[in-house]
């Protein structure tokens, strides 16, 4: 129950949810970009958006083109300081909440 009303109250606090709406929004941009320049499916686009900003990399899937290699380059930079920053909020988020309790 305790995770159910910390997710509550982050989606509760605006500037919590500009942050999941830019961390999504970025997420969105990086699977559309890939799947009209690599030409990959949607899901093989998310989950290479996903795995690169996460920074776990697994190596299956890398761009080929040019400018794939070109996006990649200021995705991974703008995109790991994103999604850091969204991982910190949520965590300090989670202990406020049970700080609270």
């Amino acid at each position: 129950m305790f995770i159910l009303t910390s997710i509550v109250s982050f989606l509760k606090d605006k500037s919590y949810r500009s942050l999941l709406l830019t961390t999504n929004f970025f997420i969105g941009l990086g699977t559309v970009i890939y799947h009209f320049v690599e030409g990959w499916s949607w899901l093989d686009s998310l989950y290479l958006s996903v795995i690169t900003l996460t920074t776990i990399g697994y190596g299956d899937f890398s761009p080929q083109t040019d400018l794939g290699k070109i996006f990649t380059l200021f995705y991974i930079v703008i995109g790991v300081a994103l999604i850091l920053g969204f991982f910190n909020s949520l965590m300090l988020h989670f202990k406020k909440q049970q700080d609270a309790l």
